[in-house]
């Protein structure tokens, strides 16, 4: 099999693959936000195409086919395999139950190294004993060694496998998720973790991030995943972009719930929402319980409670997340010593700061600005 070559080599690819039964609204959220990603200088940052087993016409769930033009030859040479769900195929798989010719792609893609000798080594399909014996770095941190640096030509990256909602079931029948911990829609976690033992099942969060497998909840969730993947490519400021062109928020977490109890609010019932909004507005300052509490005139306790089944966080872990996110900007955008940024965005010290980094994103916060610094684009 010949891998294809994509139009612009400076471009990462994302291949979309797609099977009978497809849903449109996941393949197309892949295209809009992955092809929305622009450089500092409005360039894209992907390619994104999409791809089937067999090229040609696909059936969707929704009463219109759409054309696939590309094969395995693309998926094997992709930097990023997304694999959004068929209701018609997904909930009967078994393990080793998907055809051997793509199977052995994915298992080959999940196994290759970064670069263009990944890609070559990825394009012909191995036996599972010669795909498994390329040793692959496990972990976010593989990963995150391999980010774009401001003003270079994008490293080798080591090559990545997703799915969204019961996509799962295609990587789990390919054995890529054996050993590790997954998510699926919360519908099927049941299904999923009785048909796949090996796998850790996690149906509360909203995507599992395994450094070179990853995987997400229901249809909405996978924007939440395509952005993370934005994210951790490019920067907090391009993924914030994108989110902003698309009208949907930035930043999710992954552990954050996957069914939240009460995601509108109901009549007579008081929201939280008034207090997170003032909350953003005074991150630089030491902000308590007692105080969000107060604001919106509830107990401590049942403010928690509020908080929790409306954001799938305690107010503890969203406000931390949010200050993440501040010092993320300030990082990228302006040449603020760490300590000052720290004071900003209310960590209190330098010390502080860093170790919330570590602990959220595996790095200090002077690695992720000499990561991502110059990626936002100006204007």
């Amino acid at each position: 099999m010949t891998p294809a070559t994509p139009a612009h080599s400076g471009r990462r690819t994302v291949a979309v693959l797609v099977r009978d039964g497809v849903l449109p609204m996941e393949l197309g959220l892949v295209h809009q936000l992955f092809g929305t990603a622009r450089s500092a200088a409005g360039e894209p940052l992907y390619d994104v195409l999409t791809c089937a087993p067999r090229p040609g016409r696909i059936r969707t769930d929704a009463d219109f086919p759409i054309h696939a033009e590309h094969g395995l030859a693309t998926v094997a040479a992709a930097d990023t395999i997304l694999v959004p769900a068929s209701h018609e195929t997904d909930e009967g798989l078994r393990p080793g139950g998907l055809p051997e010719e793509l199977a052995e792609v994915l298992r080959a893609v999940a196994a290759a190294p970064g670069g263009p000798e990944g890609v070559r080594a990825a394009a012909a399909p191995r036996g599972a004993d010669e795909a498994r014996a390329v040793a692959a770095p496990r972990g976010a941190q593989a990963e995150r060694g391999a980010q774009d640096v401001p003003g270079r030509r994008p490293p080798p990256v080591p090559r990545r496998i997703a799915s969204i909602c019961t996509g799962s079931f295609v990587l789990a029948a390919a054995g890529l998720l054996d050993g590790r911990r997954a998510t699926t829609h919360w519908m099927s976690a049941d299904l999923f973790a009785r048909t796949f033992p090996s796998v850790t099942v996690d149906p509360g969060v909203l995507y599992v991030d395994e450094g070179r497998i990853l995987t997400s909840a229901g249809e909405a969730a996978g924007i939440d995943l395509c952005l993370h993947m934005i994210r951790r490519d490019h920067g907090a400021a391009v993924a914030a972009e994108v989110a902003r062109r698309t009208v949907v928020p930035p930043h999710r977490e992954g552990g954050q719930a996957q069914y939240i109890q009460r995601p509108v609010e109901s009549e007579g019932l008081t929201s939280t929402s008034g207090s997170r909004a003032w909350a953003l507005t005074r991150l630089a300052e030491p902000l308590t319980l007692a105080e969000l509490a107060a604001h919106d005139a509830m107990s401590v306790r049942t403010y928690s409670r509020r908080f929790r089944e409306e954001t799938g966080l305690t107010p503890v872990q969203w406000l931390t997340q949010r200050r993440v996110d501040r010092a993320r900007e300030l990082l990228e955008q302006t040449d603020h010593t760490v300590d000052r940024i720290a004071t900003e965005a209310g960590f209190g010290t330098g010390a502080s700061l860093r170790q919330h980094f570590q602990a959220g994103l595996g790095v200090s916060p002077g690695a992720y600005r000499s990561t991502f610094r110059g990626n936002v684009r100006q204007g």
